[in-house]
């Protein structure tokens, strides 16, 4: 049994582990999966057969469990052993010994490991630029789901269960790196706010109009690191007052709110200085055909030499970018946006291994940018996905110099899947297949199936 686990794990690191190699390598996880107290038994599916099946099982179109078995099953006969038993069970119950404490760690190894190989020059003003946002995520209608996430106003039986995510991705590489996640009924700034912990004096984080607050400046600023926000709708600004360095750019001062916000203690409330020196900024963003849109900015880069105006305008561009375009790709691409495990526990795995997997993506795109002059944010996360699909059963069986440069071939087809460039590109939100014509389900499942056998 152990020789069929070797053989697994030595086919799953030559394709799926391969891209990970510079980033997050075998000995990193074996490193991990000992701090975090997690033995090898005397089983096929050992912890690292099982993250690897299972970031593979993410990266597939087909993400069965009976897909992923089938997998193991065609290695290991090609490879000359018995075939396991054709059921999920096995892999199933393995996955849910492997503990979700594992995860975070790998998640952010890979992260970090992507960080370190972006240059100086590559980065904006010689700072790390951070983006964030939030977004939702459905999960099987199971009553462990529903009493950790309930669902939001509908009827019993009638929704599904709903879980608020609010993640960090780099703007220079589009990897994530940090994540938190709650009841959907959990406010988005207390999600955010707790990820506030992790930055450091090197970071500037660029979000939506819904930081553009006293509270998330002030917070941000009390770990050294600074903050570009849109203003937020609520806030009233003239730019006649203050300390102005240009056209549309003064410095002004916040003072503390008197109501503390509901996302906060009234003692971290407290903490806050009272006023708070706030650069504000006035764009205005022409695309032809339409109407200028105005856009302030609000942040604590207060060198209008250091940060001219125009690198900030092109700071706020890339947020789209950063978060809009990544979300899509995960809940779209990755088809994270419906998660079909039972527990919440291994909703939470689930997710976090999809996150892995799309670090593992951005990871294959990084180095394919660095065999081209081109951006590694320009190059095709689905095609991406597909061409190492099709490179994968290959790498597993290739090995020494000939995956070498089967592993070159394809950063450098993967450097020519570039997304076209589409500026002003504008696309109603409309569909145009028409639905099926079913009534929405107003009530549950078994009340409908009564009334049918009535």
């Amino acid at each position: 049994m152990s020789n069929r686990a070797e053989i697994l794990k030595q086919r799953y690191h030559a394709s799926v582990g391969l891209p990970f190699e510079r980033v997050l390598s075998e000995s990193e996880i074996a490193q991990v999966l000992a701090e975090e107290g997690v033995s090898y038994r005397q089983v096929l599916y050992t912890p690292m057969v099982v993250l690897w099946a299972w970031i593979s099982q993410v990266l597939d179109e087909d993400k069965s469990l009976s897909n992923a078995v089938k997998r193991v099953t065609t290695w290991l006969v090609a490879a000359g052993e018995e075939p396991p038993s054709g059921d999920t069970g096995g892999y199933s119950k393995a996955r849910k010994r492997l503990p979700f404490s594992v995860l975070p760690p790998l998640l952010k190894r890979s992260a970090d490991g992507l960080s370190a190989q972006v240059k100086p020059e590559q980065l904006w003003c010689g700072r790390r630029v951070k983006a964030y946002d939030g977004t939702s995520i459905l999960m099987s209608d199971t009553a462990a789901n529903q009493e950790r996430y309930p669902q939001h106003r509908q009827k019993e039986g009638c929704g599904f269960p709903i879980a608020k995510v609010v993640v960090w991705f780099c703007v220079v590489t589009g990897a994530v790196l940090e994540v938190a996640m709650a009841p959907f009924k959990t406010s988005e700034w207390e999600l955010s706010r707790q990820l506030y912990a992790t930055l450091s004096s090197e970071d500037v984080v660029v979000a939506d109009r819904a930081y553009g607050t006293y509270v998330d400046l002030a917070l941000v600023q009390s770990r050294g690191a600074d903050g570009v926000f849109r203003k937020h709708q609520s806030r009233k600004c003239d730019f006649r007052r203050g300390r102005k360095l240009g056209i549309g750019d003064h410095l002004v001062s916040w003072q503390r709110p008197q109501k503390c916000p509901d996302s906060m203690t009234r003692e971290d409330f407290e903490a806050l200085p009272t006023q708070l020196e706030v650069r504000e900024v006035h764009l205005l963003l022409r695309r032809p055909g339409f109407r200028p849109t105005e856009v302030i900015l609000v942040t604590t880069l207060l060198d209008p030499k250091v940060y001219p105006k125009a690198q900030l305008a092109t700071l706020y561009g890339l947020r789209w970018q950063a978060t809009e375009v990544n979300f899509k790709h995960l809940k779209t691409t990755l088809k994270m946006e419906m998660i079909a495990a039972k527990t919440p526990e291994t909703v939470e795995k689930e997710l976090w291994v999809h996150l892995l997997a799309y670090n593992l993506l951005r990871t294959l795109m990084w180095h394919a940018s660095q065999q081209k002059p081109v951006s590694a944010l320009r190059i095709s996360l689905q095609g991406t996905r597909q061409q190492l699909n099709h490179f994968r059963p290959e790498l597993a069986r290739t090995h020494g110099p000939g995956q070498k440069c089967l592993y070159d071939s394809l950063l450098n087809i993967l450097s020519q899947l570039l997304v076209p460039l589409r500026p002003n590109r504008a696309e109603p939100r409309v569909l145009k297949r028409r639905p099926k014509p079913f009534p929405r389900m107003q009530q549950p499942r078994a009340v409908l199936k009564a009334k049918l056998a009535a």
